[in-house]
């Protein structure tokens, strides 16, 4: 059974910095009829849940620790025994949801930049892409021409680095070395919004440099 990319959104909060803002975001769902994994487990586990249906859950991967990214991610594993994987450098953004004594945590595994992992006879590597905060990843998938991009990346830009952990030229640093790199064609899976072109985005590098977001 070939690989696919299954698309699900769901309705939240994001909240930092004292403030909290309504938002949609964009899960994805890599795998076959047999097996998966689930790329940000936003807001609604039961809607994630349902989607995976009675396939075998590999891996819960977080783009990042933002609590709009990881708020189900708890609750997926624990119906699923999946692992949750994030980056270390955001283990305090996974704490200020998840607080180590915590009855329900679920302490993540480090992802690793390079590292693959494997689903329905393909392979994810991990890019890490630090700026929007200091533990973000992407997830290539050269074999779907793909890459999910979490906040790091958006059609028109960046993600946004104007709160508490994360730097502008850093997201910039980390774009230019690890996603204008990919082939142009390569389909950006955001994790708001919709999808863009690394081709398309190249284009305007220099202007977001100039505008400074």
């Amino acid at each position: 059974m070939s690989a696919r990319i299954d698309h699900l959104v769901t309705v939240g909060t994001f909240s930092l910095d004292g403030g909290t803002w309504d938002l949609d975001n964009n899960v994805w769902i890599v795998g076959d009829d047999t097996e998966c994994v689930v790329i940000d487990a936003a807001h609604d586990a039961d809607a994630i849940l349902k989607a995976v249906g009675d396939r075998k859950l590999l891996a819960i991967l977080c783009t990042h620790g933002h609590n709009d990214h990881i708020g189900a991610a708890a609750s997926v594993s624990a119906a699923t025994d999946a692992p949750v994987w994030l980056h270390s450098a955001d283990t305090m953004l996974w704490e200020m949801v998840f607080p180590a004594d915590a009855a329900a945590s679920t302490r993540p595994n480090a992802l690793a930049d390079g590292q693959r992992i494997a689903v329905a006879g393909i392979e994810l590597e991990v890019l890490y892409t630090p700026g929007h905060s200091p533990g973000s990843v992407c997830f290539s998938l050269p074999e779907l021409d793909t890459v999910f991009s979490g906040d790091t990346l958006f059609h028109g830009g960046p993600g946004a680095t104007g709160r508490s952990f994360s730097d502008f030229p850093t997201i910039i640093d980390s774009i230019t070395a690890k996603l204008l790199t990919l082939p142009a064609a390569t389909v950006v899976r955001t994790g708001h919004g919709q999808s863009t072109l690394i081709g398309d985005e190249a284009r305007d590098r220099e202007e977001w440099i100039t505008r400074g977001h």
